[in-house]
């Protein structure tokens, strides 16, 4: 008896909340809620004193414990009864094979790989794409426009090269300096084009890769260039001796690597802003960030100066930039890229993967670099990749049959209706024309979701870059990022074990879900790209506000693991670009590519031209 008064009276004390096993959540009884973040948003010179005052040890300690209690933070981990054990890292059930694919030879050749992915994709007719003619309606130019064109004689890498050099060190060079690459060696890119060139010369391509210009992001290894994840002092502590893995193997395809690509600092932002180097701009309006973190990347393939380029996506890091920039980007399944050679290759939530103008760029680039590494191969058991056959009929059929799974509480969860509507014109046209069915589903506990996922990216990006703070670095790190590492370490084993809990929950609700739908679709994001303030060059600035906007509908794919591609759908009426997001089952990456394309083909002829946009092969 005394017991069971303690037990009810701590329960009062503590307001403790205790979940039901997930199996037995009531869905109709669930109601969507908006996330509601309270936090400052802060510039220049205030921000940097709120800096100094969060890192103290007792007034800083006391303002995290307000805005996370603010931020029903610590109700949601340490006050919560969670039933099920936790989830390390993402675990997936067998998965059915899907239909109208090729298998790819995840251990043969990338350049094979790529031919395999080369005969998914329609036909090619160089009279209609090839011939260097513009078109009536803006289209960049793909992978397949840079092949024909060398193969043909018409252009070589090396012109190709000498067109971008110049451009690349001018964005280095404006006041205040904008920069689409921030470790660039103008002369080895024209040994790497040069090589290409004789390539071609005596008819022996490495495959269709070869001769394509690619950025690779900041925290991913491309030797001879060090990776600093856009810091101005990680490569004093971390030498780089060699390619990555995803590197290695578009090397192998003969791509030129052009350089590291911007980005934010260690990927802790999701707008773009590097006070280190310079912040890059959107190319649909230089006056607006790119998205980030992997801004680089997206804004040099959205101005058409790159066809493809590499970034890493831990909290929507290649979406999001992705959708702001008008592009289409691709998280794969976690584990079904090698991250070997990456600054946070040993997180739970980040993956490797391709930006491109076009989803059959995305294919091929993701066909060359895909491969598990052997630890994943032996955890996560991982199905065949496999590619959708995108040129014959049976991928109509293959397409009428999908079920598309659309929360519309969340869905509709946007801060302007153009993007909402915009991404729902675009599924009613796409069931309209190819079949797909549509149905209503509910997912419980997204809020949770958020902060559990926050408590992880965040634990293991500090547990990355601790050993360096200790060093003494920790005060050359951008104020937003200090910020977020303030928050970060007042996390305990506590949070960090409830939020896998919730890993274990949330997992098995959305594997409920894909018992109903192949894929989930939502907007990308909750904004369009918002406004560079002035101010917040030098400095940089939080606003919390904004990252939920932009991460409110990107968190499941990184959490859970789950694959998911953002592809452009329109603008908004101030001509910002819009992306849809669709999220797949485990190792479902060909569902995905599948409806992307059809997608990608129903919004063809309503693609603008960026502002800022480089017309490479009709320039040469």
């Amino acid at each position: 008896m005394k017991k069971l008064v303690f037990g009810n009276v701590l329960k009062k004390m503590v307001k403790m909340r205790v979940l039901v096993p997930a199996e037995d959540v009531d869905l109709s009884t669930v109601k969507y809620e908006p996330e509601a973040i309270q936090a400052p948003h802060l510039m220049g010179s205030v921000f940097k004193l709120f800096v100094r005052i969060v890192e103290s040890r007792v007034l800083g300690s006391l303002i995290v414990s307000y805005l996370k209690k603010q931020n029903k933070m610590v109700e949601m981990l340490r006050n919560t009864v969670i039933p099920e054990a936790p989830m390390f890292k993402p675990e997936f059930p067998p998965q059915e094979p899907e239909h109208g694919v090729v298998v790819l030879k995840e251990f043969g050749k990338p350049e094979d790989r790529v031919e395999s992915a080369l005969k998914c994709l329609p036909h090619y007719d160089p009279a209609s794409h090839g011939n260097m003619e513009p078109a009536s309606s803006f289209r960049y130019w793909k992978i397949r426009d840079y092949a024909h064109a060398y193969r043909s004689g018409l252009v070589t890498p090396s012109m190709v090269a000498e067109y971008i050099i110049p451009v690349i060190e001018e964005f280095s060079s404006k006041k205040p300096p904008t920069p689409l690459l921030i470790s660039f060696d103008a002369e080895e890119v024209r040994k790497q084009a040069a090589a290409s060139t004789q390539r071609f010369e005596e008819g022996k391509p490495l495959s269709i890769l070869d001769g394509i210009f690619m950025a690779i992001k900041d925290d991913i290894d491309c030797f001879p260039h060090p990776s600093k994840g856009a810091s101005t002092w990680m490569h004093e502590f971390r030498s780089v001796n060699k390619d990555s893995v995803s590197v290695s193997k578009l090397r192998s395809c003969g791509v030129i690597l052009l350089g590291k690509a911007n980005m934010h600092e260690f990927g802790m932002g999701t707008t773009g802003n590097n006070p280190n180097y310079g912040t890059t701009r959107n190319p649909h309006a230089p006056e607006r960030y790119t998205g980030g973190s992997s801004s680089g990347p997206a804004a040099i393939v959205a101005s058409g100066l790159c066809s493809a380029a590499l970034g890493t996506d831990g909290g929507g890091s290649i979406r999001i930039p992705s959708s702001l920039c008008g592009v289409v980007g691709l998280k794969s399944t976690y584990g079904r890229t090698d991250m070997k050679g990456s600054l946070c290759g040993k997180g739970t939530v980040e993956i490797v993967g391709p930006i491109a103008t076009t989803v059959e760029d995305v294919m091929l680039v993701y066909a060359a670099i895909l491969g598990s590494s052997p630890a994943d191969r032996i955890s996560l058991k991982p199905s065949e990749p496999c590619l959708p056959i995108l040129s014959s009929n049976d991928s109509l059929n293959a397409l009428g049959s999908l079920r598309l799974g659309k929360y519309t509480a969340w869905f509709n969860d946007v801060n302007s209706t153009d993007i909402s509507d915009k991404c729902e014109d675009i599924l009613d046209l796409l069931s309209k024309t190819h079949g797909c069915e549509m149905m209503e589903i509910v997912i419980p506990e997204l809020n949770e979701m958020r902060t559990a996922h926050l408590v992880s990216i965040g634990s293991e990006m500090l547990s990355s870059v601790n050993p360096y703070c200790d060093e003494g670095k920790g005060v050359r790190f951008n104020y937003d990022t200090r910020t977020s590492m303030a928050l970060f370490r007042s996390f305990t084993a506590t949070d960090y074990v409830a939020a896998q809990c919730f890993r274990r929950r949330l997992m098995y609700h959305h594997m409920e879900i894909f018992k109903k739908v192949d894929v989930i679709v939502t907007p990308t994001t909750g904004m369009t790209a918002p406004i560079i303030p002035p101010s917040a060059l030098q400095l940089g600035e939080t606003d919390m506000q904004v990252t939920g906007d932009l991460m409110r509908f990107i968190i499941a794919a990184n959490y859970l693991g789950l694959p998911a591609i953002s592809v452009p759908v329109g603008y908004d009426k101030q001509g910002l670009p819009i992306g849809l997001q669709l999220i797949g089952r485990p190792w479902g990456e060909a569902s995905l590519l599948r409806v992307a394309f059809a997608i990608e083909e129903l919004c063809a002829k309503s693609r603008k031209k960026p502002a800022t946009f480089y017309d490479v092969l009709k320039a040469i």
